[in-house]
Parts: structure tokens; sequence; C-alpha cells
């Protein structure tokens, strides 16, 4: 039937309208009758499209990460959790390799609200000691006393939200004081003197500390996150005992990481409240060619709806683009060498009034390994052989022949070089 939740343009429900009697009894059953169903949906729903399948819907690569938060959550959302104390994940790993990401979407699979739902608080603007103040708000008789703190203003309209403290490791030793008290009690006192209960929250911190240490042990924690994903689901207690014998990330977390964040961090207290340590790892060359193919896709979603442009591509282009990848600047090092590589020269066609309205570009690879190969057979020349692969722009014609476009760098051709 109709939904009774439904709020018109006043923000107001049928029940704010109804008079006490056998209407307003009507519409209160009927609304709990909605909200029951609506629940038995929404587990179905979860049970038919489990956690970590959603999670994979937007994060590339990191299967271990996603089924290490997709237990907990499942594990919470079931009732085996310890109610005194929230859910506390330490996210590890270089940049742009899906952290913050994984964070979002987790808060989004929890809440309908994501505005509300989800808190990002970026710790490098927490360095100071006296930026404490902004965390918590500041005591009576303090300018901004009133405004509160970032994080307890917004723990207050949704105590169980999503908390992400992002580059965690650059917080100042007094706002993990604070942080140890809100993972250790559950609760945060603020500059007012008043109490919020946050122990149904879910914290998340991330941190660059340790990247180098879990790149170089990425193929061992890869084939180990491989053999848990088989085992994940046992099916009896054969299986269960057959995933303790897996022990490489539980001997690298020991003796490898928990010595460089002590070190770091400089309280054991503070460590020992963490429920998980995960590991973000480097993405191998096939999570690489999703990230190009991903990127691609985005540019020709935008050539077709803002220009009738047809943008096509093969797994060469993919290959070269993914040769762009820093180990240091993850997906977002992939982003930039498909917009510099690419998006550029599709922008100076289409500004030289080079591409005719609703054609058909291709990608093409010049100066390819495949073709050197054949340029240089019997040639011993090293500078031809060490040539950097060239993308170009062809247009398809109706016939089926292509036509390379010849595009004007801008500015002085002589000091740029136009296809990198």
């Amino acid at each position: 039937g109709a939904n009774p939740l439904q709020k018109n343009e006043m923000g107001h429900t049928p029940l704010d309208y109804a008079r006490e009697g056998e209407v307003m009894n009507l519409l209160r059953a009927s609304e709990a009758k909605f909200q029951e169903e609506q629940r038995r949906r929404e587990v179905e729903e979860r049970r038919r499209f489990p956690l970590e399948q959603r999670l994979k819907e937007h994060i590339i690569g990191q299967e271990n990460a996603i089924a290490t938060v997709g237990a907990a959550i499942r594990r919470k959302e079931n009732g085996w959790y310890d109610e005194e104390h929230p859910l506390v994940f330490l996210f590890l790993g270089s940049s742009g390799i899906g952290k913050t990401e994984l964070a979002k979407q987790t808060a989004k699979y929890i809440h309908k609200d994501i505005k509300k739902g989800f808190i990002r608080l970026d710790m490098s603007e927490f360095q100071e000691r006296h930026e404490v103040a902004k965390f918590i708000g500041s005591p009576p008789g303090y300018v901004g006393h009133e405004e509160g703190g970032q994080l307890t203003k917004k723990l207050r309209q949704c105590p169980n939200a999503v908390v992400l403290f992002d580059e965690v490791d650059k917080a100042h030793p007094d706002v993990l004081t604070i942080m140890l008290q809100l993972f250790d009690e559950g609760r945060l006192t603020d500059g007012k003197g008043k109490t919020i209960d946050c122990k149904d929250a879910i914290f998340i911190m991330t941190s660059n500390v340790a990247s180098e240490e879990i790149a170089q042990h990425a193929l061992q924690l890869r084939q180990e996150a491989m053999e848990m994903s088989k085992k994940r689901i046992a099916e009896n207690l054969e299986d269960v005992q057959m995933t303790d014998k897996i022990t490489i990330s539980k001997q690298f977390k020991e003796k490898v990481i928990r010595p460089i964040l002590k070190a770091h961090f400089r309280r054991d207290e503070f460590l020992g409240r963490i429920n998980e340590i995960v590991y973000f790892l480097p993405f191998c060359h096939s999570e690489l060619i999703q990230l190009v193919n991903k990127e691609l896709n985005f540019w020709a979603k935008k050539a077709k709806a803002r220009h009738n442009i047809t943008l096509l591509w093969d797994r060469e282009v993919m290959d070269v683009l993914a040769d762009g990848y820093n180990l240091h600047y993850g997906a977002r090092s992939i982003k930039h060498e498909v917009e510099r590589r690419v998006v550029n020269q599709l922008a100076a066609a289409y500004e030289q009034d080079l591409l005719p309205q609703g054609c058909t570009l291709r990608i093409i690879v010049e100066d390819s390994d495949k073709q050197l190969l054949k340029t240089t057979e019997g040639s011993s020349s090293s500078t031809e052989k060490s040539k950097v692969p060239t993308l170009r722009l062809e247009i398809v014609e109706k016939d089926r022949k292509a036509r390379k476009l010849e595009i004007q760098a801008p500015l002085n051709p002589k000091n740029i070089t136009y296809f990198l």
C-alpha cells in the first residue's frame, strides 16, 4: 500500500494531521506495519546482497580489507559484539588505494542519510595542542564555547555514525588521549560538560604509516587474502581449523607493523583498543586495468552525453595507461594519467574543430613494443627500443576506415611536446 511515512512539502506525515480516534489508530497501525515490512525487506536485501558485494561494486581490489570490515559489521548487526565498546578500525596503506572510499561506502550501507551518518575529520587540522578545542569544543569562558566541537556536535546528531579520522598519525597526542577515552568508554564529554554516548558508533582511522612495509609484503599478504577468501564461509570444523594455520598477516602485524605503530603513537593502550588493523595493498596489474577502464568509461560517458562523441579503446591502450601508476599516489595517478594523455587530446581536438558532430573516436597506441619489434627487426638501436609508446586519436569513418587526427600543440609547438 501507500507509504504512511511519506512527507509532504511541509515535511509532515499523514499522522501529523490526524485527530485522536479511529483514523489515528488506523494510521498508527499502518505505520507500524509499513515499518515492519520495510525492516523485513532490508534484512532480505542484506541477506541476498551482502555488504562485501556492495563494497566490491565501488572499490577495486582490497579483497582482504573488504572481507575483514564486512565480517565485523555483520557480527555487529547480528548482535555478536561488545556492546560496551564501539568498533574501532585502523586502515593502513599508501594514498589513493581505497581507505577513505571503504569507510564512506560502509557508512552508506548502514545509514540512509549519508550526510549525518558519515563524519569525516582531517586530523592534520588537529596537530597543535590548542586545537583540541576544535575537536570537542571550548570550555566555559573561552571563545567559541557556544559553537561546540567538530566531533561532538556531529556525534550528538547521530551517535551511531561511521566516524573517519583521516591521517590519524598527524594528530596531536592530546587529541589521541581524547580518542582513547572515546574508544575505551564509548562516550565523550564536550566543552559544555555534556556527555555523548557513542558506543554504537564505528570509528575508522586511516594512516600512511608503514605503507612501504606493506608494499614490500604485498605478494604474501595478497596470497593469504585469497586463501582466507576461500575459507571465509566455513562449512565444518576442519575448515575453521584450516584458517588458523594462516599466520602470515598475524606474524607480519606482530613483528613488523606493531613495532612501527608503537614507535609512532608511543602508547600501548591506544593500540590495544583497535579491533582490527586492516591492510590496503598496492594495486596489481589486473586491478590497474580495471581502474584505467573505469576512468576511460567515465570520460566516454561525458563525451557521449555532452558532445555525442563515441570513444573506443582496446587492451593495449589500457596497458600503456596502467604503466603510469605511481605507488605513492595510488588510483589518483591513474586518473591523472588518463587526463594527461587522453582527455587533454580530446579537449584540444574539440577546440580546434577537428571532431564532427556524432563522430566515433578510437584511442590507438603508436610506438608500442609490438610495433617496435617489427620496425627495428635487424636493428640494434637502443634508443628505438626504449621509446615510450604514444597515444593518438583517430576518427573512425562510416566505411570503417580510420583517419588520425593532427592536433596542434597549444602555445609554441617547439617548446611543448603535446603527445606525452
